[in-house]
């Protein structure tokens, strides 16, 4: 265990514990040294009480000068316990009695005489090894005069020895109470605080580690559940910046690329409408020339067939520069009330006439109540990009084309919401994401340009509308047009 008073365990066992343990130490010590004194004043009282109890016998034996008495009287108090030995002396200071070992104390005369003089008084000293203790008290007759000086002893060695093992009883008493004392400390604060701080500092440690949703919790003490509470703010607060920052980066990803295909299309466009520009006559003059040759040709020759092969291959180049041209320019739009069930029926019909494998179902019918539903829209534009939709769906799919349309609410704006769907095998999930950039085709070589879904995209924006791929659709593909119904709504 590490002593730092920045650990709140070792601060409590330092600035708490010990000091209450240094009180109990000195009121103990206090205690045990007042219950000595009181005890040594309770012998001292016991033996003065004999001394005083035997006083007048001693003294009328004294008076008569009956030796005999007084022996007798000194035997009867050496019979008690609390007694080690009693003398009497004269008021010369000369022993003429004793009862016990023989006292070295007052064998010179003065010193009785001294204490005769003085009065009753007490002392200790040692005798044969043994530290005693001596209670002395004048003897006098009826008139106060001292006719001599009773003295008593009690051995103190076992109440010493008492004293000596009270202290030491004292002191591992002392030392288990510490010990209680520093276990219910440390039981108390791991209980009370300490599990909670580690539950607290786990969970911020996991929280540092990146760990995200982990809270900390809410547990313990008034002050802990506070201090828990405030870190669950501060972790919500930082993973909502953190989501928001995420979504602005997403954000911002997202307009950078949407800016980087900007630039990219009007770059395409640029050369699109280039090219188109410079092949359009020269094409133009080889198929007007052509035509003219094959006419001055017998049906049936060989030239004849290969003049019809190049016609062919004259109409798929001026169709492709047709695409670069759709695809090239960005008019403004030429809207006017269109209803829709029509503009579907002549998409329809004008791919049929292209003879795009006609064993194909293709129905259009409306998703909702409204067959009738007009939009204010540009007919050759939007024309133009239902129609690339509906070869490619009528390209890819088994049996079945469906076309279908209705009115819904997004953002409380009123929408126009147009589908096209095939049966087909689908879209890989690896060309998903280049769908609408010019010239990506799945078809094999001289089948495709790549730029029919880019057209429709590009119309369908300028609409103020989005082509999406409906990822959820299975089987087969399904594109969703989505078209606001009023003009206005268009241009913001």
């Amino acid at each position: 265990m590490s002593v730092s008073f920045n650990n709140l365990r070792n601060a409590v066992l330092v600035l708490i514990l010990l000091p209450l343990l240094a009180v109990l130490v000195a009121l103990g010590t206090l205690a045990l040294r007042e219950f000595e004194q009181q005890m040594e004043l309770r012998m001292q009282e016991d033996i003065e009480l004999v001394a005083r109890s035997i006083r007048l016998p001693i003294s009328a034996a004294m008076i008569r000068r009956d030796a005999m008495d007084v022996q007798q009287a000194l035997d009867s108090a050496f019979q008690l316990e609390q007694v080690f030995g009693v003398y009497v002396y004269d008021s010369h200071g000369d022993l003429i009695a004793t009862s016990g070992p023989r006292s070295p104390s007052l064998e010179r005369r003065h010193e009785a005489r001294l204490i005769t003089a003085t009065g009753s008084q007490g002392a200790f000293e040692e005798r044969q090894g043994r530290e005693v203790f001596s209670f002395f008290l004048p003897l006098t007759d009826a008139g106060g005069r001292i006719v001599g000086l009773l003295q008593i002893t009690r051995d103190v060695t076992r109440f010493h020895a008492y004293i000596a093992q009270m202290r030491w009883q004292g002191g591992v008493a002392i030392v288990l109470l510490s010990l209680v004392f520093l276990f219910v400390v440390l039981i108390g604060h791991h209980r009370a605080v300490g599990r909670h701080v580690n539950r607290i500092a786990g969970a911020m440690e996991r929280v540092g580690t990146g760990a995200r949703g982990l809270r900390v919790p809410e547990q313990g003490p008034q002050e802990l559940r506070l201090l828990a509470t405030t870190m669950n703010e501060m972790l919500e607060r930082r993973e909502d910046s953190e989501r928001a920052l995420e979504a602005q980066r997403a954000q911002r990803a997202e307009l950078e690329e949407k800016l980087r295909q900007s630039e990219k299309l009007a770059a395409i466009g640029q050369l699109a409408a280039g090219v188109a520009h410079e092949l359009g006559t020269p094409l133009g003059v080889i198929a007007g020339r052509a035509q003219r040759a094959r006419r001055g040709v017998p049906e049936g020759s060989r030239t004849a067939m290969e003049m019809e092969s190049l016609l062919a291959e004259l109409g798929r180049v001026e169709h492709i520069v047709r695409q670069l041209l759709n695809f090239a320019r960005r008019n403004p739009l030429n809207r006017r009330e269109i209803a829709l069930p029509a503009l579907v029926a002549d998409v329809v019909s004008r791919v049929r006439m292209g003879g795009q494998r006609s064993e194909i179902e293709v129905h259009a019918v409306p998703a909702d109540a409204a067959p009738t539903l007009t939009i204010r829209a540009d007919p050759a534009r939007l024309e133009q990009a239902l129609g690339n939709l509906l070869e490619n769906a009528i390209h890819a799919a088994r049996q079945r084309v469906t076309v279908a349309w209705r009115r819904i609410t997004e953002d409380s704006r009123e929408m126009l919401e147009i589908t096209v769907a095939d049966d087909g095998p689908g879209i890989a999930e690896a060309h998903i994401d280049h769908l609408f950039e010019p010239f990506f085709t799945t078809k094999p070589a001289g089948e495709g340009t790549g730029l029919g879904l880019a057209v429709a995209h590009v119309a369908i924006e300028d609409h103020g509308g989005e082509l999406r791929l409906d990822r959820a659709w299975s089987p087969g593909t399904r594109f969703v047009v989505t078209l606001p119904l009023s003009e206005g709504t268009a241009n913001e």
